[in-house]
C-alpha cells in the first residue's frame, strides 16, 4: 500500500482491514488496541484514532498476518514486534 498514490479514509477501513484479529493504532506516546473490530461502532472507534488530520489513514500502516499496526509510537512498535 502506498498512501502517496492511494487514499484510505474512514469508509475504506472496514474493507481494507476485514478479518483483522487486532488493530493497533499509535499516535506519539499514546496507543490503542482494538480486538476483532466487527460492528459499525467498533470501526468508528478505530477510525477516530487511525485517520489523521488530512482525512487519510495514518502512516506508516502495515499488516502483519491478521494484525494491523497504524501510525508510529515506539512503545506500540516494540509491543508489536518485540524489542
Amino acid at each position: 500500500m502506498d498512501a502517496r498514490k492511494e487514499r484510505y479514509g474512514e469508509e475504506d477501513l472496514r474493507k481494507l482491514m476485514k478479518g483483522a484479529r487486532e488493530v493497533l493504532v499509535a499516535k506519539g506516546k499514546k496507543s490503542w488496541s482494538f480486538a476483532r473490530p466487527k460492528s459499525a461502532a467498533d470501526w468508528e472507534e478505530v477510525a477516530a484514532v487511525a485517520i489523521g488530520p488530512t482525512g487519510n489513514l495514518r502512516a506508516p500502516t502495515l499488516r502483519r498476518g491478521d494484525r494491523w499496526i497504524v501510525g508510529f509510537g515506539e512503545d506500540a512498535w516494540v509491543e508489536a514486534f518485540g524489542g
